[in-house]
């Protein structure tokens, strides 16, 4: 099985491809979409569409699990990571790939055994189950790992939930 994670970000969106063949879990890639602050806003999205059309394109993954937004203080940041998390949604399904969204708590307990994990123990943990010699760069990387691992370990289940739906 083949899960893209995405942390989506209108600044900076996660992306993390991880592999999962019985009980071995493997990295292939990691890394952030970065778009220009000075840029309008559409120009941003579409930018963002075509990287993660490009990367949904090169890895196929069977499965592409979103982090949920479901509290920003900041309004402006809650506006463009909602609309980055569409754009995610929209370049999955149209590659054909399934979607699942995962709230921060959920990603939390599945990687690190606690929802309330911080970054670092998040990091930690990604690099960790993966045997990576060192921890992921940026976080936004590790953190979109971390919700590619969340799926697997909900795979079963969402599935279902996914079908019933």
């Amino acid at each position: 099985m083949l899960v893209m994670g995405i942390d989506p970000g209108l600044s900076r969106c996660g992306y993390g491809v991880v592999r999962q063949k019985g009980r071995v879990t493997e990295a292939v890639a990691a890394g952030i979409i970065r778009t220009d602050k000075d840029d309008p806003v559409p120009q941003r999205l579409y930018e963002l569409q075509v990287e993660l059309a490009d990367l949904i394109d090169a890895h196929r993954p069977e499965a592409v699990a979103i982090e949920r937004v479901l509290f920003q203080v900041n309004v402006r940041t809650a506006m463009g990571v909602g609309q980055a998390s569409g754009v995610a949604m929209a370049a999955a399904a149209g590659a054909g790939a399934e979607v699942f969204e995962y709230s921060p708590t959920q990603i939390k307990k599945a990687v690190a055994g606690w929802g309330g994990a911080d970054k670092e123990q998040i990091g930690q943990m990604v690099q960790t189950l993966l045997s990576l010699p060192q921890p992921l760069k940026p976080v936004d990387a590790a953190d979109a790992v971390a919700v590619a691992l969340c799926h697997l370990a909900h795979r079963p289940a969402a599935s279902r939930i996914q079908a019933a739906m």
